[in-house]
């Protein structure tokens, strides 16, 4: 079952429980799929990396958005942000933990030799391209960072 099968169920069941943020979430993914593949040079259909990508974006802007209204104290904006992007986040893959993705950084590490924050460029490529969808850049990068400097 693809994607858009998938996203079709869940608005089908959260119709029936009048469930508005789950709806309106859904929604969100339903459009964005829609404009990715009537964008110039797609195809008909979407890989399932590029799904990920496009679910993993959504996800992202929901978080941006809440970060940005919490900033701004205005914890009443922010709520459905985030209750939006957990209902996003279901349609990714596992996410891996922390753990995890420092033993692949680790290992990218050390199968490239880097040493400094000058290979932080290849070590983000290579481990970004083995964890897509499994794990946030923020995340990747933030570990990557530590891991260079000491």
């Amino acid at each position: 079952m693809d994607l858009q099968e998938k996203v079709m169920t869940e608005m089908k069941a959260a119709m029936k429980a009048k469930d508005t943020v789950a709806l309106e979430s859904l929604r969100a993914i339903k459009s964005a799929i829609l404009l990715a593949k009537t964008d110039k040079g797609a195809g008909s259909e979407l890989s399932e990396e590029e799904e990920v990508k496009l679910v993993q974006k959504l996800v992202k802007q929901r978080k941006d958005s809440a970060a940005i209204f919490k900033e701004k104290g205005r914890e009443d904006l922010a709520e459905p942000e985030l209750a939006q992007a957990a209902i996003i986040e279901k349609f990714l893959p596992e996410q891996l933990s922390e753990e995890e993705i420092e033993k692949v950084v680790v290992q990218t590490i050390d199968s490239i030799g880097a040493s400094g924050m000058q290979d932080m460029g290849k070590v983000m490529g290579i481990v970004s391209k083995e964890l897509a969808g499994q794990a946030d850049g923020k995340t990747i990068s933030n570990i990557v960072k530590a891991k260079l400097s000491s």
